[in-house]
């Protein structure tokens, strides 16, 4: 390890660390959901697409300028998990490739200020394997958040047993289940840097770990970390496809197509039911929020409420 790896490495995990314990904040612009003697609240945080954005965007004119970065989302969750009790924050994939981070350290400072987050799982987005299967490999342990992939079949590769199809969290008796699904790497990602991998129809898959999840390990939400994208023009599975042609599943977590969506999507499922859809753009410039109400004595969902906030010099200021 060089000593400029070091340096860089060591300064932004004391940079997320430090902000992410101030407290001279005032009250985040938003009305949470609180749990009661009736009632257990669950917020989920969210982010997709942040292509390596360790810092902001650069003040060039630009529209984005000046927005994101890792310290500024710290300073987010940070005071979301001391106003809330249950939290959760995932991630729906592309977390490497966009800046010269990953062209130097091949996602190890990525997944370090991630696990410096606390993040409690992601999936992989086609990006993650822009160094082949072997940087993917060596990217992994950097981690210490379950990577969630139902539809990859690693069986014949490295990568055999690095990642979870899902991971079921406990919170105040409630059974969150989170599952990932990935877009087809044919045509997105060099065959060489994917060779051996087995894709597995998203749908089919999607469908097989919710029924799994709802019937057999009784959860009360279910939730996929989707790299499919929100919508296309033509009959490529997306987001908007796998709510209308599946059951059980509460919420979808998108990423992909880089969609700032300023409030969910609500599809009606194969059951008849609703399935939430969600994104935020790209580049860490948004974090998502998702609270949701269950009933204590039954765990019946009943209520959603859904924010998101832009990530800049006031952290309070939200999108839409």
């Amino acid at each position: 390890m060089d000593a400029s790896y070091k340096l860089d490495r060591r300064h932004f995990l004391k940079q997320a660390g430090i902000i992410a314990s101030c407290s001279a904040m005032g009250g985040l612009p938003y009305t949470a959901l609180a749990t009661t003697d009736e009632h257990v609240a669950l917020t989920i945080l969210h982010t997709n697409d942040v292509h390596s954005r360790i810092e902001p965007f650069p003040m060039d004119g630009s529209r984005n300028q000046g927005l994101g970065g890792v310290a500024r989302r710290a300073t987010l969750v940070e005071r979301i998990r001391k106003e809330q009790r249950n939290v959760l924050l995932l991630d729906a994939g592309d977390i490497v490739q966009g800046t010269p981070y990953f062209n130097l350290f091949g996602g190890r400072v990525e997944l370090e200020l991630m696990s410096k987050l606390r993040y409690d799982a992601a999936t992989l987005g086609n990006h993650e394997f822009d160094n082949g299967l072997e940087g993917l490999k060596k990217m992994l342990p950097y981690a210490n958040f379950p990577f969630l992939t139902a539809n990859y079949d690693f069986g014949n590769t490295r990568l055999k047993g690095k990642t979870r199809d899902y991971v079921i969290f406990k919170k105040q008796g409630l059974r969150i289940g989170v599952f990932g699904l990935g877009i087809q790497l044919d045509g997105l990602v060099d065959p060489n840097h994917h060779r051996d991998v087995r894709y597995l129809d998203p749908v089919t898959t999607g469908n097989r770990i919710a029924e799994r999840l709802k019937h057999d390990y009784k959860c009360n939400l279910i939730v996929c970390l989707s790299h499919l994208g929100y919508r296309y023009e033509d009959n490529q599975v997306s987001d908007q496809v796998l709510a209308a042609n599946t059951g059980y599943i509460d919420l979808i977590i998108g990423g992909h197509t880089h969609t700032f969506m300023p409030k969910p999507e609500h599809v009606r499922n194969r059951c008849g039911d609703l399935t939430t859809i969600t994104q935020v753009g790209f580049g860490g410039i948004s974090l998502g929020r998702l609270d949701y109400l269950f009933e204590r004595r039954s765990g019946e969902k009943k209520s959603l409420v859904a924010h998101n906030y832009k990530v800049s010099d006031d952290v309070h200021a939200a999108v839409g």
